[in-house]
């Protein structure tokens, strides 16, 4: 392994200039998908997939899981399988007018690369 690749498993991987993103960075990052106003209450869908790019689901090289937290809270963890699954998933939320502005963090572990994160702030309207 090359310094870059084992510097990868220390910690968590984030964008370094989320407007010139790495080919690597493209292939890793969580991207969310979902409004950036919620009301209250209110269901709303999420859509999460892994990478701008389409990132390889081989034997050898894979996402192997994706978890979805709200502020501080954890509220899933998708468990994927190599060749016969995708990495990406939608689910639909409530979110309650307790706190007006909330963080949703996304992260994902790729076999070979190690973690990365996503956020995207969401408010909450009454």
């Amino acid at each position: 392994m090359s310094d870059v690749e084992k510097s990868l498993f220390c910690g968590m991987n984030r964008a370094k200039d989320p407007v010139n993103l790495t080919d690597m960075e493209k292939k890793h990052l969580p991207v969310i998908d979902c409004p950036d106003e919620v009301k209250a209450g209110e269901p709303f869908k999420v859509r999460v997939k892994v990478g701008e790019a389409a990132h390889v689901m081989l034997d050898a090289h894979f996402i192997q899981w994706i978890e979805l937290h709200f502020g501080e809270s954890f509220y899933v963890r998708v468990e994927l399988t190599p060749v016969v699954s995708l990495p990406e998933f939608t689910i639909s939320l409530v979110k309650h007018g307790k706190h007006r502005k909330s963080t949703l963090r996304v992260v994902e572990r790729c076999n070979m690369h190690g973690q990365w994160e996503s956020t995207k702030e969401i408010t909450v309207n009454e």
